[in-house]
């Protein structure tokens, strides 16, 4: 059994504690190893199953990487696959929750031009937070304060989303699940560095390992299960915020949520299971 786990040139070895993972997969008697995705000496066609993890360069390339998984799933298996990538990798996939508790989000594309984010800001109202519609870690991100807010004109056109500002971002963080399989396995708690919206720690935000409870295992799972119509997810990372005394969906993420392996080494196990029963 051979899994290839595809990473990018700035992470050869893998997120950060690959290790876990590399003995947790050996242990079950797979054959993993860590190739970047954008390799082309790589034999994908070679492999029993593929597993994207670290591919963290994407955001700059999208479209590469898409037509990349589209490859790679004519010849052999790609957990979550390609449509589930191309669905994912856009932002505005947050706006057809329709049946999920998901923070208020407002979609434009290039064509709303300026007009159309300061309608977008006033419809929301107050302090909003902007953000490029294919992103992560923070880049790109600003927080304005209404439609005469002069960070405005900092925002370059391209597809954004708008939302509120969830202030309870500030103090209780975001929480984030990890849903592996269908079912959710361990929760991290992501507080930002103060002065910072952002719940990345290249930001500076602090992590920690919380227990999961009913309430947000329940609603991660059902995240996973629903989110993309017609498909359960095989790994999601469900990130959740408290919004008017409630839990909502800030992002779900389900092309390459790292796994916090170096905070939540536990996490390798249930995911190197995952990858043995597709195996099967």
């Amino acid at each position: 059994m051979t899994v290839l786990l595809a990473t990018c040139t700035s992470w050869p070895q893998g997120e950060p504690g690959a290790e876990v993972l590399d003995a947790a997969l050996a242990a079950r008697g797979v054959v993993a190893r860590w190739v970047r995705w954008d390799d082309a000496s790589v034999d994908w066609a070679g492999a029993d199953l593929v597993a994207v993890r670290s591919t963290w360069d994407y955001i700059d390339r999208p479209g590469e990487l898409i037509a990349w998984a589209r490859r790679v799933e004519a010849t052999t298996r790609l957990l979550n696959g390609a449509d589930v990538f191309a669905w994912n990798v856009d932002k505005a996939y947050l706006t057809r929750f329709h049946d999920l508790p998901v923070v208020p989000t407002v979609a434009l594309d290039t064509s709303a031009g300026r007009a159309g984010l300061i309608e977008a800001v006033a419809a929301v109202g107050g302090p909003c937070v902007v953000k490029p519609r294919v992103g992560a870690s923070g880049h790109g991100v600003v927080v304005v304060e209404g439609v005469d807010d002069p960070r405005l004109s900092d925002i370059a056109d391209g597809p954004v989303v708008v939302q509120p500002l969830v202030e309870s971002i500030r103090t209780e963080g975001e929480h984030s699940v990890f849903v592996l399989d269908g079912r959710a396995h361990s929760r991290i708690r992501k507080v930002p560095a103060s002065g910072e919206i952002r719940a990345h720690e290249e930001r500076g935000a602090t992590v920690e390992v919380v227990a999961l409870t009913e309430d947000v295992l329940a609603l991660a799972e059902r995240a996973a299960a629903t989110a993309r119509p017609g498909r359960t997810l095989d790994y999601a990372r469900v990130d959740l915020l408290r919004w008017e005394d409630s839990w909502v969906i800030g992002e779900l993420e389900a092309i390459e949520p790292g796994l916090y392996l170096d905070v939540l080494p536990e996490n390798a196990e249930p995911y190197a299971d995952l990858l043995v029963s597709r195996l099967g």
